[in-house]
């Protein structure tokens, strides 16, 4: 999300004092306040079992100003563009209703104005049209929404997308501290201004709360439970008893009702709300660290959704609308057309029906093994290594044998991420056992997290824990482990888009091969003279005996085997005697 610079336009340095007066900074600056019961009298509200698509939307443009549309220096501050700018305001009546009905088009059921909203910019006794733009533009925009409401169309709701960016970037120039009563109460007016300006029948509620999205804690200097508490207590005294529908972003270290993470424009995130995006693309915005995901003509909205769909939240945030600076919009624009409404429309029936989408089928359909040899150049058969922000590598070479060598990043993270084939991945979930060689460099600890099923675990089972920990000892020596990832979904949901990680309590650790083993048995040659080859793949060390059938229903046991490695070729001579047989393996 782009930190914007505070426009002259915006605000003015006739502030009132820092210090509120009594309890408060200012009184509600909407009409909508001390509700009553009859005032929520017919308003919908989603269930907590509805399926709910939910949408950031960027409503702080003015093509009349040229605010958020140009950058300091005048030159083009948008990566992505509308597909005209005439009208193109945060003031038209009539672009609101526009983003409505192609919301409508796109299956939106909620948008979230992304709200700037804070208690030092207010403008003492000048009208809502007069104020920023985070509370002018809101009266247009119920005004867009009633309009289709009084023609019939159902229009999508309202909840509030707090840009807490505001927490640390205000007129003020202060950094706000959320464990201070002057903190909380700053915190909620925030809240309850945006409110004050939307009649009840507009807003989106989840069981009758309405909905809040807190975007990321780190601007503020502390928080704790208080704030929210506070949130609660003071909305229902001044919203009739309504209690806020929380959703917090997953820095804040607080209770509330959903927790989501920000970031699903690079891929899909499901830490309980969902988020997802087409890509991403900040290139026009000034001192950025180059980053682009690509869009893949679609192809790369369309797989996170399909990942979406095998594992489904409720609710599900498409990140984002219209936010043209970072390249994140699915909305009508310049470069797209409509693509990316049709695109959302086709995937939002889909999650709406419930359809979980079927198993990729590929090279490595059926395989038992997947291999990775980590070298200066990776060698992969269906399992692919990346570095991320909290997982640096780099190759080097220990105890004589070329690998990677896992480095403390700059948050401290020593982890390696892997993603395997799609066409490996047979069932949801499925039991597999990672195979690890590894340097030994130091005491330490070695262990995997996967994406699984632990409901416990963070991200629904994303980062689910293998059972098994590797102690480290410092032996100087190439080494051998075996993880049970048992439940496992593989569904792309850590970081990047990774299946596992290998974490460690040092750095330096170096790993030369990732195997991912399906034990069993795999058919390699037959003939009338010699029997069948059959390999039997498994975990290193372990004994499997292989059985035979004629029939599906009697087995016996025509031998045993243990595994020097992943791999053991065994020939089954009794093949040449009987015209049809079976054989499976199980472990001993």
């Amino acid at each position: 999300m782009v930190a914007v610079c505070l426009l002259a336009s915006d605000f003015t340095t006739n502030l009132r004092a820092a210090t509120p007066a009594a309890d408060e900074f200012n009184p509600p600056l909407g009409p909508y306040t001390q509700l009553t019961a009859a005032d929520f009298a017919g308003v919908h509200s989603f269930s907590a079992q509805d399926r709910v698509v939910l949408t950031p939307y960027f409503y702080w443009y003015d093509s009349f100003s040229g605010a958020h549309l140009d950058n300091p220096d005048g030159t083009d501050a948008l990566t992505d563009h509308p597909p005209t700018l005439t009208g193109f305001s945060y003031r038209s009546r009539a672009w609101h209703r526009g983003e409505l009905e192609d919301m409508m088009a796109a299956g939106i059921d909620v948008l979230l104005p992304v709200y700037w909203g804070e208690p030092s910019q207010r403008l003492p006794g000048l009208p809502v049209s007069a104020q920023p733009w985070s509370y002018a533009g809101l009266p247009p925009l119920v005004e867009a929404r009633q309009e289709l409401l009084d023609q019939g169309r159902h229009p999508p709701f309202i909840g509030l997308f707090y840009d807490t960016s505001s927490l640390q970037f205000n007129a003020a120039g202060e950094r706000i501290d959320l464990t201070s009563p002057r903190g909380r109460q700053w915190f909620y007016e925030s809240v309850r201004d945006y409110f004050s300006l939307l009649p009840p029948k507009h807003w989106a509620l989840i069981d009758g709360k309405p909905v809040v999205f807190l975007y990321s804690a780190t601007f503020a200097t502390a928080h704790d439970q208080t704030c929210i508490e506070h949130l609660q207590a003071s909305f229902a005294q001044d919203f009739g008893g309504r209690l806020p529908f929380v959703v917090r972003e997953v820095s804040w270290n607080v209770r509330s009702d959903a927790v989501y993470a920000w970031g699903g424009a690079l891929g899909l995130k499901n830490p309980g709300v969902a988020s997802l995006g087409p890509g991403y693309d900040h290139t026009a915005v000034p001192d950025r660290t180059p980053l682009v995901v690509p869009r893949e003509d679609g192809a790369f909205f369309e797989r996170q959704w399909l990942a979406f769909l095998r594992r489904p939240a409720r609710l599900v945030m498409i990140e984002t609308w219209n936010e043209f600076h970072e390249g994140t919009d699915i909305a009508h624009s310049r470069e797209f057309g409509r693509q990316y409404l049709a695109l959302n429309r086709k995937y939002v029936d889909l999650f709406k029906q419930g359809f979980v989408p079927p198993r990729a089928v590929g090279p490595f359909t059926d395989a038992r093994l997947l291999s990775l040899e980590l070298t200066v150049t990776n060698r992969s058969e269906g399992v692919t290594q990346f570095d991320w922000a909290d997982g640096v590598t780099e190759a080097g070479t220990l105890g004589g044998q070329p690998c990677r060598i896992v480095r403390a990043s700059s948050n401290a993270g020593r982890y390696l991420y892997c993603q395997l084939a799609e066409s490996f991945k047979w069932a949801n979930p499925m039991d597999v056992s990672l195979v690890v060689e590894y340097f030994d460099p130091a005491e330490g600890t070695l262990g995997v997290e996967f994406d699984g099923s632990d409901p416990l675990a963070p991200f629904q089972g994303a980062y689910t824990t293998a059972p098994t920990t590797v102690a480290l000892t410092g032996s100087q020596t190439w080494k051998t482990a075996s993880f049970r990832l048992t439940g496992a979904r593989f569904l792309n949901s850590q970081n990047g888009g990774a299946d596992f990680r290998l974490y460690s309590s040092l750095a330096g650790l170096g790993v030369r091969r990732i195997q991912i083993v399906r034990p069993g048995l795999e058919a390699i040659r037959h003939s009338a003279a010699d029997g069948l080859e059959l390999r039997v793949v498994g975990e290193p060390g372990a004994s499997y005996a292989i059985e035979v059938s004629p029939d599906l229903m009697n087995w016996r046991e025509v031998s045993r085997v243990r595994l020097p490695t992943t791999t053991l070729s065994f020939t089954e001579r009794g093949a040449r005697l009987e015209s049809v047989r079976y054989y499976r393996t199980n472990p001993r």
